[in-house]
């Protein structure tokens, strides 16, 4: 295969203007090293405040998906620094926009935790209902399943110049950012409950803090994660522009601005109000009075914070599903 061929082979460079466009040295390197900076302290930290805790017998997991988002975006930026450096490598482009869209959805799945979290404890006949616990699975599942076809859609988009097949792909795309759309406005919908519905004489509390700033802290990133969704979403569903010809909203700063801008911020509120001790919950709660210790989620004493303690599978406090 001669060199003119291999350069107009797949994967082919896309046609249509994407959000932050094509990335240069200036302004895009200077400014992904500060966002990696900042993800950087926000990693350390989370992944400390998880070693304190748990060396106390106090395991709260998403501290540590936290600590993993934080790594996924570093070298979503790293990506987009070297790629800066290297144009027509079309691979590496692919690869940096992928970390874009997939980062943020660890987010999106724990505010609705924390949001159900907030349900089983005010409305526990609600919350801890099968139904209700069989619809939250199918909504992480919903949203594997999304990230899978996003994925896909947008490699198999570059190794086609079939008309049709960049046409569905399109199609895949739009549907699965419509879904993660509605998702991150789902956490509303149980705090509606919770608050809306006649209150239970069995209500329960869990962690530090009130319950009204737990919710706060809820609501303010629902609608922080919803203008990040929202913004990709509405860019994505314009109608297609030629590179040469972008909209204002594929330009570099509202794509830094709408992504990483509202990140860092949904981080900060996040560390700042320590929801490592505010969304608590004992290990093992799988039912009404696990959250307020009413009733043992072990066969131990519930006070029992020994080392067996602190070994035991957290998964479960994770999904709480």
């Amino acid at each position: 295969m001669s060199q003119q061929q291999h350069r107009t082979g797949p994967p082919y460079a896309p046609t249509t203007a994407s959000v932050g466009g094509l990335p240069s040295v200036i302004p895009d390197v200077p400014v992904s090293a500060v966002f990696i900076a900042m993800y950087v302290a926000f990693a350390a930290i989370n992944m400390i405040i998880y070693q304190i805790n748990s060396r106390r017998g106090h395991k709260f997991i998403p501290s540590v998906a936290l600590f993993g988002f934080c790594m996924a975006r570093i070298l979503t930026l790293v990506l987009r620094i070297v790629w800066s450096t290297r144009h027509t490598n079309v691979s590496l482009a692919i690869a940096a926009n992928i970390f874009v869209n997939a980062g943020i959805l660890i987010v999106y799945i724990l505010n609705l935790i924390f949001a159900q979290r907030i349900l089983r404890a005010r409305q526990p006949a609600l919350g801890w209902h099968v139904s209700l616990r069989i619809i939250y699975r199918a909504l992480f599942v919903g949203v594997a399943c999304a990230l899978v076809m996003v994925i896909t859609a947008l490699v198999l988009s570059v190794y086609s110049l079939n008309s049709y097949t960049i046409r569905a792909c399109r199609d895949v795309q739009l549907t699965s950012g419509t879904y993660l759309l509605v998702f991150t406005t789902l956490p509303v919908f149980p705090i509606a409950a919770a608050y809306l519905l006649p209150p239970s004489p069995a209500k329960e509390s869990f962690g530090e803090g009130s319950m009204r700033s737990k919710t706060i802290i809820v609501l303010l990133v629902t609608c922080l994660c919803t203008m990040n969704s929202g913004f990709r979403v509405g860019t994505a569903w314009s109608p297609p522009r030629p590179t040469n010809d972008p909209a204002w909203y594929h330009g570099k700063a509202p794509f830094y601005v709408f992504n990483f801008t509202i990140e860092i911020i949904i981080l900060l509120i996040l560390v700042s109000t320590r929801i490592d001790k505010r969304f608590y919950i004992p290990d093992g709660s799988s039912e009404p009075g696990h959250y307020s210790r009413r009733v043992d989620s072990s066969t131990e004493s519930v006070r029992d914070t020994s080392v067996e303690k602190e070994g035991k599978s957290e998964e479960r406090t994770l999904c709480d599903v």
